[in-house]
């Protein structure tokens, strides 16, 4: 037999208003009454139809989270897994659902968008990537709809949008830096896409660590591909392909790295005596490679669990001022990378 808020109500020996205000936590009802209520709903084996009452109250408790478009296979990078990982954490906290969204094309992705918000379907999003040309960030900005991004916003919307974030241009130079210091001079550097923030920021702190080392940019050494394995075996053949070819590689993600040491291995190339090979983000297959993988640790469950923490923020008080979150990085030193002599 199904329960109503009457029978709780009857039982209870309150009105059906008050058994609402206990379902909605109300300040105004007395903890004893609050207690008699939920025992008799406990009695009853009663559930609040959560739907009708967040119609009334015009939520749905759900965070739409906003993945990149399926051409470029997100659900293939572990990336991804973990950053769910850690926005469900903090959502489950509160209580909140999450509805994933990605589309066969980037079009695709900025209609559903545009239905999740017309249609009040989440009462937030996080978006998962942040690229140059990319139209769903004007339009949340236009529709004034609660959103977060994981990544950078444009430059001139530095302030205008709430952002959780690496500093990819210290990572980059960090890592770039590192391959310097154990004497590599000529250095590969493989990108990801080439629209994206984050690949731009990479490329600015690698180039930064070797102008200040005195050593010039060679564009042949940069190459950009999909952050996907086999994205990761294109690149590197194409670094090797030069007539002087990179004595180590820095690889914008271990997913791709992990082609680049299967590439390299087929070309007779030994890791790390004959080239250094190190990358970003840390994933566990990162720690199972052969040879285990040298890696920027980036805080990808971190990255998640405060997009989240953000957005919860931003629904409850629209009026908040606009923030950026920095999460820290690591260098994690395994078996990819070592020293040469100086050439």
């Amino acid at each position: 037999m199904t329960h109503t808020i009457k029978d709780v109500a009857k039982l209870a020996g309150v009105a059906p208003s008050t058994v609402s205000r206990v379902i909605a936590d109300s300040p105004k009802i007395s903890a004893k009454t609050k207690a008699r209520v939920k025992a008799v709903m406990a009695e009853l084996g009663y559930h609040p139809n959560v739907h009708a009452r967040n119609l009334v109250n015009k939520q749905t408790n759900v965070i739409g989270v906003i993945m990149p478009s399926v051409s470029y296979a997100p659900f293939q990078n572990p990336f991804f897994p973990e950053v769910l990982r850690g926005i469900t954490a903090q959502a489950n906290e509160d209580k909140y659902g999450l509805y994933l969204s990605t589309g066969q094309l980037e079009s695709d992705i900025i209609e559903e968008v545009k239905e999740m918000v017309h249609s009040r379907r989440v009462d937030g999003m996080i978006l998962l990537y942040s690229t140059t040309a990319d139209p769903v960030i004007p339009f949340l900005l236009e529709e004034n709809f609660p959103f977060v991004v994981i990544g950078r916003p444009p430059e001139q919307l530095e302030g205008v949008v709430s952002y959780v974030n690496n500093d990819n241009v210290k990572a980059a130079k960090m890592l770039t830096e590192y391959l310097l210091l154990l004497k590599h001079q000529r250095i590969g550097f493989i990108g990801g896409r080439k629209d994206a923030y984050v690949t731009l920021d990479h490329r600015e702190g690698y180039c930064e660590a070797l102008t200040s080392a005195g050593l010039e940019i060679n564009e042949g050494d940069l190459v950009y591909h999909d952050e996907v394995f086999e994205g990761g075996e294109q690149a590197v053949i194409e670094l090797m392909a030069q007539v002087t070819p990179p004595t180590a590689i820095i690889v914008a993600d271990d997913l791709m790295a992990l082609g680049v040491l299967r590439m390299l291995s087929s070309m007779g190339y030994q890791v790390p005596k004959d080239i250094s090979v190190v990358s970003f983000n840390n994933v566990l297959m990162s720690e199972l490679a052969s040879p285990p993988l040298t890696t920027m640790d980036i805080q990808i469950y971190e990255l998640g669990f405060k997009s989240a923490e953000l957005l919860r923020k931003r629904i409850a008080n629209p009026d908040l001022p606009m923030q950026a979150v920095k999460v820290g990085h690591r260098l994690v030193r395994r078996e990819t990378s070592q020293a040469i002599e100086r050439q």
